[in-house]
């Protein structure tokens, strides 16, 4: 399996980007999708999580400015990010979690130790103030 993120670079503060990831080699039926990010100074934190049946679950510091989903046919998850803040700088990554119910899994840390986990290479982020 791989992951292939794309679609990370600089905003200014309010602005919007959208992040892209592509799955490559995956057999399973029923992936369960996320994104997460880092910071040099911080633990992997949860953003958004989406299950193949499009349920969604959210970070409370991303709700109602970030938007998951997934397109099935073209094994591509996105991230829609809106309003951003210079507090979401960050290296954004893609994973295929073994978590489940997937659309909890950004609400427990315990989730980036899982080695079943799959991670992509990671897309950097970063808002100016």
């Amino acid at each position: 399996v791989q992951l292939v993120e794309s679609g990370g670079g600089s905003v200014e503060s309010g602005g919007s980007l959208t992040l892209s990831c592509v799955a490559s080699g995956y057999t399973s039926n029923d992936p369960c999708m996320g994104w997460f990010r880092q910071t040099p100074v911080k633990e992997r934190e949860g953003v958004a999580s989406i299950g193949s049946d499009g349920s969604a679950g959210y970070a409370d510091s991303v709700k109602a400015r970030f938007t998951i989903s997934r397109d099935n046919a073209k094994n591509t998850v996105y991230l829609h990010m809106y309003n951003l803040r210079p507090e979401d700088t960050a290296m954004y990554y893609c994973a295929a979690l073994a978590w489940r119910p997937c659309d909890e899994a950004v609400q427990h840390s315990v989730v980036i130790h899982d080695p079943r986990n799959v991670w992509g290479q990671g897309t950097q982020v970063t808002v100016s103030s």
